[in-house]
């Protein structure tokens, strides 16, 4: 029986340990602490069931329920652990070496028989990146990437080679998750001036111009991350270059493309310019939030059309992830930003919190869908280590920070399989908490001497586009209804009538322009002889017909700035006072 809340795995300077998750924070007793600095990795499997790491003598495995040690395997320089999906195959990696007379060197990675112990088969894995085999759920399926090739196992069987995958020079691909049918997406690179592709296909369908279940052909790529959503159904590629030839970004230039597995395909169209920096699916496999373009980054969230449903706007954010639940999102800034989180009730798009994890390096969401780690580890940072688990409604309920001298290297939450912990309903009240909140320090910004006994101007280097759903709702933004104009008209008919009268009572006044329908399209030749209120005429007359042309544009379906939203909203005192003037007149 596992345990009721998901355990807390910390390795660092003060050894390997475990931590009892909420509401205890105490030092677990399953898994007793494993001093010194020589621990280089651990991993539990899918379940949380079992856990394996390595202490630099030894790779050991241990049945984190009952305490059990499983198996203790030779291995002192494995840095790279992982189960299969049923905790079936153990397999190891350690760096690739050969001898100095140019042989070959002996095989690194490593699969074992978790029940046995016995090792199933030996492979070279020169590279780290990609090593691990990849696992169908029911493990019925394994593939490798072997000489852009990719080869197929069936039932742990590593000894025949049941089916192969050629394409010329295959660089990735990505098994898909979920039941059978099992699918797969592959990517090629282009090559003397054909493009770079990403097919899917499905096992063991590979042969024949037709075997491909869809495809999806690009020239701007040196690089492409797939990620296939909960059901299998589609594949989200973020395609990206090293280098941007317009010069426009630092990070290089990508594009965000959708295919699904009815072959189907399409380009999400961004609404602003810039860097991909974060792509994820929500568990619902119906929707996923994309965080895009130049600081401020803008988030959005696209239906199975690539069609937005729910702008968040811009902000200080470069990462997104959405709870095990799926009902929760958090958008959140970490690396070179602050650290801020946003963090969403995406049924009803509601704002639940804003708390601030400054200098985090690490972000993950508790499998109970409430709550949330983050940490500052080293190498990324060194100074400051610690973790803090915090609830979704910005709570912190617990902190560890590492003494001064000390250093955090990893820290994860034991998984669980999905189904273990049910949804609850969305809080939007603070939890409460024994931590002392700490207000993050407003940074002061720099000011020179000469400005410093002086008033200070509030200026911004960006202006901050609030969410589709806090944006101001002025009538004016929309255009007239019928209606509406007609009304218009008749107040200004009344108007005018006033103004005759007026003037027929004071006949010394001098006679005022006839109104036109609406009066900022008014074309008055009328002048009153003083320059100075014929040209605050002129410019009012100016700005009016600035705004009909943003009116327009609104009703376009265009989305406007924040500042011309708010010269729409002085439509009607710039209004008044052209009335005013020209009266005066």
């Amino acid at each position: 029986m596992a345990p009721s809340t998901p355990l807390l795995t910390v390795r660092g300077s003060e050894g390997l340990y475990m931590v009892n998750g909420p509401p205890h924070f105490t030092e677990s007793t399953l898994f007793p602490r494993e001093s010194g600095k020589n621990c280089k990795v651990y991993t539990f499997s899918k379940d949380g069931t079992l856990f394996a790491w390595g202490n630099g003598e030894k790779i050991n495995v241990i049945n984190v329920t009952n305490k059990g040690l499983l198996h203790s395997f030779d291995l002192p320089k494995a840095v790279c652990l992982e189960f299969s999906p049923k905790n079936t195959v153990l397999a190891t990696w350690q760096p690739y070496t050969t001898s100095k007379d140019g042989t070959a060197g002996i095989p690194n990675l490593q699969l074992y028989d978790v029940k046995t112990g016995t090792c199933l088969k030996s492979f070279i894995q020169k590279k780290m990146q990609n090593w691990c085999p990849s696992w169908s759920e029911d493990e019925t399926v394994c593939a490798r990437n072997v000489n852009n090739e990719v080869h197929f196992f069936e039932n742990n069987n590593f000894n025949t080679i049941a089916n192969k995958l050629h394409l010329q020079k295959i660089n990735d691909f990505v098994l898909s998750p979920g039941p059978q049918p099992y699918k797969v997406a592959v990517y090629v690179p282009g090559s003397k001036g054909a493009p770079s592709f990403v097919r899917l296909y499905q096992y063991p369908n590979f042969d024949g111009p037709h075997a491909a279940l869809a495809n999806k052909s690009f020239f701007k790529a040196d690089k492409v991350t797939m990620l296939w959503n909960k059901k299998a159904t589609a594949v989200l590629v973020i395609a990206s270059t090293d280098v941007d030839k317009t010069g426009a970004s630092y990070y290089g230039e990508q594009t965000l493309h959708y295919i699904a597995a009815n072959g189907e395909s399409a380009v999400v169209q961004l609404p602003k310019n810039g860097p991909i920096y974060d792509v994820v699916w929500n568990s619902s496999s119906t929707e996923f939030c994309a965080v895009y373009g130049f600081m401020p980054a803008k988030a959005t969230i696209f239906n199975l059309k690539c069609d937005p449903v729910f702008d968040f706007g811009t902000g200080p954010r470069n990462a997104a992830y959405y709870s095990p639940h799926g009902h929760i999102l958090v958008l959140a800034g970490f690396g070179n930003l602050r650290g801020q989180m946003e963090v969403w009730d995406v049924k009803n798009y509601k704002l639940i919190s804003k708390p601030v994890a400054s200098d985090s390096t690490y972000f993950a969401w508790c499998p109970d869908g409430e709550h949330i780690l983050t940490a500052t580890c080293a190498p990324r940072l060194r100074v400051n280590n610690g973790y803090k688990i915090w609830h979704y409604t910005g709570s912190v309920l617990h902190k560890y920070d590492v003494p001064s001298s000390g250093e955090l290297w990893q820290v994860s939450w034991q998984p669980f399989l999905d189904g273990v912990f049910p949804v609850k309903a969305i809080t939007y009240q603070a939890v409460p908490s024994d931590v002392p909140s700490e207000e993050p320090k407003a940074a002061t910004a720099y000011r020179p001497p000469a400005l410093r006994n002086k008033p200070i101007t509030n200026s911004k280097l960006h202006e901050e586009e609030p969410p589709q759903n806090m944006k101001p709702q002025a009538g004016s933004d929309k255009p007239l209804s019928k209606t509406a104009l007609k009304n218009q008209r008749k107040h200004e008919a009344k108007k005018a009538a006033k103004q005759e009268a007026r003037n027929e009572k004071s006949p010394d006044l001098a006679p005022t322009p006839a109104p036109q329908s609406t009066p900022r399209n008014t074309v008055s030749q009328s002048t009153s002889g003083d320059p100075e209120i014929d040209k605050k005429i002129k410019n009012l007359k100016k700005k009016l017909k600035a705004i009909e042309q943003l009116k327009e544009q609104a009703a376009a379906g265009k989305q406007l700035e924040k500042n011309q939203l708010e010269k729409i909203q002085k439509e009607k005192a710039l209004i008044q006072e052209l009335e005013d003037l020209e009266l005066g007149i």
